[in-house]
């Protein structure tokens, strides 16, 4: 199904970095909505609901945008934020790198002839395989995180070969939205630890591997991070770290990896992290810092993940029920905790309208709950919907692109939904919905 673009002076525009809508998004006043010019009551007549739906041209802006802010710079998309065949190759095109976090990701990245050298491999408890897969395939850079790693990864690199690596670090700097997704600070599980010594073991160990080439540092502070003070002091750390490092070791080291971790809209008002303000702040911060020390100033390399894939998602649902209790609405569809469990993990709150039709009732707040036999399973608290809500209505909601395909699950033997692309009017299938004939192959039990 293609359809000719809309005219943009029509409905509501939504821009990049001001809300939760992709820029492509538009809603018409009598209450059509339309998303890179299909309209949204054609993709769940095509595809069914629910439905994740991308944005593929605001995606490739958002990696653009990337590469102008910080042009000397290295970006690396975090393909845990979300991944499949399709994504790989857009982020490969757009020239960005890609950090994975297992062989799985490895495994999509390759299949599209991902870059090998654009690979960053990641994890805080590598399996054997996952590092011999790494080395097979011959990525840029392996993120080491533990020090008995630094042994088995230098064992295992073939002779005559030199494997880079960069050591991730703790710089004690607590940042995120919720407990969960920080990572920076002490006494958790990612990196080592700067303060107890760890980190420089791990470094004098690196160095006297001759199969292993220590690039850098690399930290990651957290997620959901709207302002770049936080990304200043991590870089000053590092940078100082660097500097010991040249003092002990007279080696210096060129790269320096703040992460990602980037904050994006969820709620209409609100504001993710400033894109601009990062890039000039963050480089003038490693310049100045480094110039103090003596120290060329390291090549920056930084990690977007929901940043780039996240504004330009959007789910799409078919309300199933209305229920009106003592106190609350519940609006229940036919999707939830198992293709967006963050609301129940994070306390998540997310943007929803009602679309493809108008409605000339007044709005009102209500919850919109999902299919599963779980009280927790809550897509939307306090979601502003028309007071005539009711069975067989499309809702869609907003900035669902990352940390939803991704973390979608089976829970109740739920298959997971699709994936749709939009692009230049015409909208596409890159993720087939999951069907009981899918779950019931993997069963071998009779």
């Amino acid at each position: 199904m293609c359809v000719l673009e809309q005219d943009q002076a029509s409905g509501a525009l939504a821009t990049p970095g001001t809300g939760p809508w992709s820029a492509g998004t538009r809603f018409e006043p009598g209450g059509g909505a339309t998303v890179g010019g299909v309209a949204m009551t054609e993709i769940a007549a095509r595809f069914g609901t629910p439905a994740y739906v991308i944005d593929e041209t605001d995606l490739r802006e958002r990696c653009r945008a990337y590469r102008a802010a910080l042009p000397g710079a290295e970006v690396v998309y975090a393909a845990k934020a979300f991944l499949c065949r399709a994504m790989a190759s857009w982020i490969r095109e757009e020239g960005l790198g890609l950090d994975v976090a297992s062989g799985g990701e490895l495994a999509v990245a390759l299949s599209v002839g991902f870059p090998a050298e654009r690979i960053v491999f990641h994890g805080n408890a590598k399996t054997p395989r996952e590092l011999s897969a790494a080395l097979d395939a011959g990525v840029g850079r392996i993120v080491v995180d533990t020090l008995a790693e630094i042994g088995h990864l230098a064992a295992l690199v073939p002779f005559g070969r030199r494997q880079k690596i960069l050591i991730r670090v703790i710089p004690d700097v607590d940042a995120g939205a919720h407990p969960a997704i920080r990572t920076g600070g002490e006494d958790q599980k990612f990196g080592l630890s700067i303060a107890s010594g760890a980190a420089g073991e791990a470094v004098a160990r690196a160095l006297g591997q001759s199969s292993l080439e220590l690039a850098g540092l690399h930290c990651h502070l957290g997620s959901q991070i709207v302002t770049p003070e936080p990304y200043e002091r991590a870089a000053r750390t590092l940078i100082e770290q660097l500097g010991r490092i040249r003092d002990a070791h007279g080696v210096v080291l060129p790269e320096l990896d703040l992460g990602g971790g980037h904050g994006i809209a969820y709620l209409d008002g609100e504001q993710g992290l400033d894109l601009e303000s990062y890039a000039r702040r963050v480089g003038d911060a490693v310049q100045a810092h480094a110039a103090w020390l003596g120290l060329p100033a390291p090549r920056l390399i930084i990690e977007p993940g929901r940043a780039v894939s996240g504004p330009a998602g959007l789910t799409l649902y078919r309300v199933i029920a209305v229920k009106r209790g003592l106190s609350r609405v519940f609006v229940a569809v036919d999707g939830g905790m198992s293709d967006n469990p963050r609301p129940c993990l994070y306390g998540a709150r997310y943007t929803a309208r009602l679309v493809g039709r108008r409605s000339s009732e007044t709005t009102r707040t209500a919850t919109i709950v999902g299919h599963h036999c779980e009280a927790g399973d809550t897509l939307a608290e306090d979601a502003e919907l028309p007071a005539d809500v009711r069975p067989g209505d499309l809702i869609a909601v907003a900035a669902t692109g990352a940390y939803h395909h991704s973390m979608a699950s089976t829970y109740n033997m739920t298959g997971r939904p699709p994936v749709v692309a939009i692009a230049a009017g015409c909208a596409r299938l890159v993720v087939r919905r999951e069907e009981p004939d899918d779950l019931m192959r993997r069963d071998v039990g009779l």
